[in-house]
This record gives C-alpha cells, structure tokens and sequence, in this order.
C-alpha cells in the first residue's frame, strides 16, 4: 500500500491591528491511502507546553554583571553548552551613559532640606537626588530609605531622608570605604566582551544604569535610568537585549511596572499575563498547587542553600508540566552577595544538564518569547478527503516572537514514515491518543512534510 503527503505551504500578512501583526499560515498534508474510517484525533494538532514536549523549564539568571560571573560561572555553563541571562549595571560599562541626577540645582535642593521636612511632595525629588551627592554614605541612604519606602513605611523614609541630608548640610556624610557590589571596581567587563557573550547565545539584559531604588525615583530620573540602560544595549549589542531586564532588588513597585513595562516587553519582576503565576523568590508558596497554564518560580541560590536543596528545585519542575524555574544568582566565589562557590555551581549546572532531554534549559527572554507565542497563537488542523489541514494564527509580532513554536500532529496508525521537505525523517511516537510527529514552527514561516 503507498501512502504520500503533500503539503501546501501558504503564508497571509493580513493588515496590521494594534500595532501587531497578524500570521496565518496554513499546512495542508494530502493523503493518498485506503483504510477504515479514522479515529477522531488523527489530523488534529496542538502546540506543545514546552519545545519538543520536554516538561518544564529552568532559566539561569545573574544580576548585577559581577566579575566572576563572567569569568568563574560562565565557563562553567559554557562547558556544558547552558546558556544564561546576565542582568547588567550598564553604567559600569566604559562608553555608556553614567549615572546622574537630573534635574533642579542640587545646591538649591540640599538647601531647601534645612527649611521643610521631606513629605510626599517633596520625597521624589531629593530621594532621587540623595545617591549623586558624593559619597558612598550617601548611596547607603539611598537604598535605605527605598527599602522603608517599598515596605510601606513612608514616615520613616521620610525622618530617614531629612537625617541624610543634615549630614549633607553638616558635612559629616562620608565614604564608609565598604564594598558596593553595584559599583564594584573589579567589574571591568567591556562592550566588546559582552557582544561577545551576547553571540554565544547568552542574553545580556538590563539592570539599570546605576541599580537605584527605583520606586523612590521621580519620573525624570527612573526614565533615565530605564531608557539609557536600554539605549546603550541597542547600541553595544542589539535587539536581542533589549527585550527583558529586571529591576533592582527585585521591585513589584506598581508605580516602577507601569513605567518598566512601556519601556520593555518582559521584566523579570513581574509580568502582567493572567495565564502565568509568579512566585518571586521571597514567597514560600508550592508551585505544585498552582492550577495556572504556567508558574514562573524563582529561587535565589544563596549561601545558606544546599547543593540538595537547590537540586529538589529542578526534581520539581520534573515533577509537574507547567513550572518556569527561574534562578536569580548573584555573588560567585568571593565576590557579590551571598555568592556560591564554584564548585557548588559546577555540581548544580551539570546536574541540569544531565536532565535535559525532559528540562528547556534557556534564556529568560526566550522562554517569555516562547510561552507568550504560544499563548497567544492558535493552531486548527482537519482531515478531509485524505487532506490533514493544519493552520497556525498568532497576533504576535513575528519578528520579535521568533522562538519556534512546537507543533504536534496526529498522523495515521498505518503512516510508515514521515519526512520533511528535505527528506529528513521526522520521528514517529506514540502517546495514549495514538501516533504523532512534532516539528518546529515558527510565527513568520511555513514547512513542508512529504511521506514516501
């Protein structure tokens, strides 16, 4: 008995809608074969939660572009080909925009501090301004008073500003001569560096211009911190940048969202999609009992982590089908905060590794791009006179969303094989609803499968 397919690739750009754009393209499988009726999941089609039907999802994450990252953990990760996010303080990079206050004199605001105490009109301002004043001191106030303020304790953000800057005014603000990770002198990466680690298949993201508080920044400041960031980015090393970043000290400030989600189609702070759970590190909620499409759980490796503690993370995403694991790692050997060893990351790292063939190891920026495709995209296939017709919609900008989607296809129980157009062979598997191909597409593109 000869069986054949062919497929009639058609691609249709209907008018833009939104802003967005809208891909229909169709696959049409032509059957030439004699059989009983078909059962009723031949011809039908899904796209798999995750690429290739593995389980789950890990994405590794590195905040601050400390050093040792980029010297100690990536060999590591590019050892066992892993790729890897790195969240970066642009402004410690030699040829981007510094840090800087912008706005009224400082002189004129420092002055204005020895006559009215800081209220919720004039908090944004100095709150701003406070980090520029010159010493690392200065910088300590900074951070402290946005973590009062992101608390909810705005009173004390305020007492605690006015102190600042009565020792401003009193001269006694001084460089404490301790180490600041964010500003750390050892952190002498380049552009040309992180271009490189860029082509590599690792993303280098946003982390701001100077890691401030952004939820006690007024609207001219936190921009700047958000847009030059990004803008050096797209410079340096491209679009492929540009697309998530995180704010420091992991910030949910709703007022910081709205700006950040303008500027930025993912933060790893927080994404505003119904269909996804986000359990930030400091939650001890089970991502087990979550019932949403997706659950993005973060874990922060840190000192006090074991290798086995850290390994039951993954053992949980292997456990269910709907967990992102996202790592947020900071320090590494002696340098950052709560830094991990390298030994400690080497025997974590190839723990994952060793379960890829069930786990998506893969960027932050990806793994959005590939959930976000799919949960907006759909996909209709039917079986009509010994035709399997299979369509792919999505409102989704193709050239952003570039991720292949997976595709899984119910073919008939007597296909002996399954080709592509290149006359490679598509594995044939098996599930409990019957035989089935999967193969990649993406938003932008067709396929064509020919049987023999």
């Amino acid at each position: 008995m000869l069986f054949k397919i062919k497929i009639l690739d058609h691609t249709l750009d209907l008018p833009k809608m939104k802003s967005s754009f809208r891909i229909l393209t169709f696959f049409i499988i032509s059957l030439s074969f004699s059989c009983s009726k078909p059962d009723s999941v031949i011809g039908t089609s899904e796209i798999t939660k995750w690429p290739n039907g593995k389980t789950g999802a890990v994405s590794i994450t590195f905040d601050d572009g400390i050093i040792n990252q980029l010297t100690i953990a990536k060999p590591i990760l590019d050892s066992l080909a892993l790729p890897a996010t790195f969240y970066i303080i642009t402004g410690k990079v030699e040829g981007s925009g510094k840090g800087k206050f912008i706005g009224r004199s400082p002189e004129e605001i420092i002055q204005e501090t020895q006559i009215t105490p800081t209220d919720s009109n004039s908090f944004f301002e100095r709150a701003s301004l406070i980090a520029f004043t010159g010493t690392t001191e200065a910088e300590d106030y900074h951070a402290r008073v946005g973590s009062l303020y992101e608390s909810g304790k705005k009173d004390e953000a305020y007492k605690l500003l006015d102190e600042g800057y009565e020792k401003i005014r009193n001269g006694k603000m001084i460089n404490t001569g301790e180490v600041i990770f964010h500003n750390n002198v050892e952190d002498t990466t380049t552009w040309e560096q992180y271009k490189l680690y860029s082509s590599q298949g690792h993303e280098i993201a946003s982390h701001t211009v100077t890691h401030p508080r952004l939820a006690v920044l007024d609207e001219k400041n936190m921009l700047y911190e958000l847009e030059q960031s990004k803008a050096d980015l797209l410079k340096f090393i491209g679009e492929e940048s540009i697309f998530s970043a995180e704010g420091p000290y992991g910030t949910e400030n709703e007022r910081v969202m709205e700006y950040a989600h303008e500027i930025y189609p993912a933060l790893r702070n927080r994404m505003p999609e119904d269909w996804l759970e986000e359990i930030n590190r400091g939650s001890d909620a089970n991502p087990g009992e979550s019932n949403r499409e997706y659950v993005q759980w973060q874990r922060g490796p840190q000192t006090r982590h074991s290798i086995e503690e850290m390994k039951s993370w993954v053992d949980t995403v292997m456990n269910r089908d709907n967990i992102w694991l996202v790592l947020v790692i900071h320090g590494v050997e002696n340098l950052g905060w709560e830094p991990k060893t390298k030994e400690e990351l080497t025997q974590y790292f190839s723990y994952m590794k060793a379960k890829e063939n069930d786990l998506w190891i893969e960027t932050f920026r990806d793994v959005t791009k590939f959930i976000r495709a799919r949960q907006n995209s759909q996909v209709k296939s039917s079986m009509e006179d010994g035709t399997i017709s299979i369509s792919l919609e999505s409102e989704l900008d193709p050239s952003v969303y570039s991720v292949p989607l997976t595709v899984k296809t119910y073919i008939p129980e007597n296909w002996k094989q399954a080709k592509n157009s290149n006359q490679e062979s598509l594995e044939i598997k098996s599930d409990s609803k019957g035989r089935y191909v999967m193969f990649p597409l993406k938003l932008s593109e067709s396929s064509t499968f020919i049987t023999n």
